[in-house]
């Protein structure tokens, strides 16, 4: 199974999702949703997280914040956690949930109510209730109704983008009018890990993403790919003072001028964002024409990686 990314900082906000191993439910009754919440406010409180909203059906939604850099030592504490105490309590033995939690990397707390009515609402958008507030297993009923909160849910934030003395009112209002605007959310979604602006994509590309790609975590490399490649293959021909032109256009090649084409068709090639399709495009070139021209350089003596190594290092690769 491919590795989720985890991006972790301080301050950082996250949709986190989880499901039962092999789609089971991982709640048997009311004691065990009981038991969730107060393995995840021992969680909260030991790794310093504030919990904003939850919701608990046959999966689990969270939204929360890190206070310090450490969102998979958290989770992996409560998911093992809650696991241990689960199956001590069901007479069971083995893995509860379907391998790794999902985490959604959210760009700030703009988002936050957006968000915490789309999670509010999944009871109502699988068909489990027909209102909101007859679905106890969520953090609703306490914004919309005042009922209790937990000591470890933080509520602060989610109110402050609320403008009224009577926030709870305000609050069931925002979540009902969300339902004409649900699907809005999601153009604010990049890349199947990041809700947030492409200004915001941009800084943690720039930040996280500057090692070289690991080809079992999926969501880097489509980040990654974000990187417009004939943008990328503008910059390296400046690196290497030549003309794409030469190359592209010409339909007669000098040798100096495939040498140089060769090596920006090896350096797009070892960025492992480009599909061999993709590449041949940007240089009116067949899938196969691309492989052998790769094989080829790879071939070559030491002098070729130097030059990829020189163009990476000055665009930053």
């Amino acid at each position: 199974m491919a590795r989720q990314w985890r991006i972790e900082y301080k301050g950082a906000y996250y949709h986190i999702l989880s499901r039962g191993n092999e789609r089971r439910d991982i709640f048997q009754d009311s004691d065990d949703r009981i038991l969730f919440l107060e393995t995840l406010g021992s969680m909260a409180d030991r790794f310093d997280v504030e919990v904003y909203a939850y919701v608990l059906m046959d999966n689990h939604h969270l939204l929360l914040k890190t206070n310090n850099s450490n969102i998979s030592k958290s989770m992996q504490w409560f998911g093992t956690t809650y696991t241990r105490r689960y199956n001590v309590k069901h007479k069971r033995s083995g893995h509860l949930f379907q391998g790794r939690f999902k985490n959604f990397l959210i760009e700030n707390d703009e988002y936050l109510i957006r968000l915490s009515c789309y999670i509010h609402r999944n009871p109502l958008r699988v068909g489990i209730v027909r209102r909101l507030v007859d679905y106890p297993w969520s953090s609703y009923p306490i914004y919309a109704y005042g009922k209790k909160s937990p000591e470890w849910l933080c509520t602060g934030p989610i109110f402050s983008c609320v403008e009224t003395k009577e926030k709870h009112k305000a609050y069931r209002e925002i979540v009902q009018s969300y339902s004409k605007e649900e699907k809005r959310i999601w153009e604010d979604f990049r890349h199947g890990i990041i809700l947030g602006s492409q200004k915001f994509v941009d800084q943690i590309r720039s930040k996280y993403l500057t090692e070289k790609t690991d080809v079992e975590v999926p969501q880097k490399r489509q980040v990654l790919r974000n990187t417009n490649p004939e943008s990328l293959l503008k910059k390296a021909a400046e690196v290497l003072k030549c003309n794409t032109n030469d190359f592209i256009q010409s339909s007669r090649i000098s040798e100096e001028n495939k040498y140089n084409r060769d090596i920006l068709i090896y350096f797009l090639w070892s960025t492992g964002w480009y599909s061999n399709q993709e590449i041949g495009k940007l240089f009116g070139l067949c899938y196969s024409s691309i492989s052998r021209r790769v094989t080829i350089m790879k071939s070559k003596d030491y002098k070729i990686k130097e030059r990829i190594t020189m163009i990476k290092s000055q665009i930053k690769v």
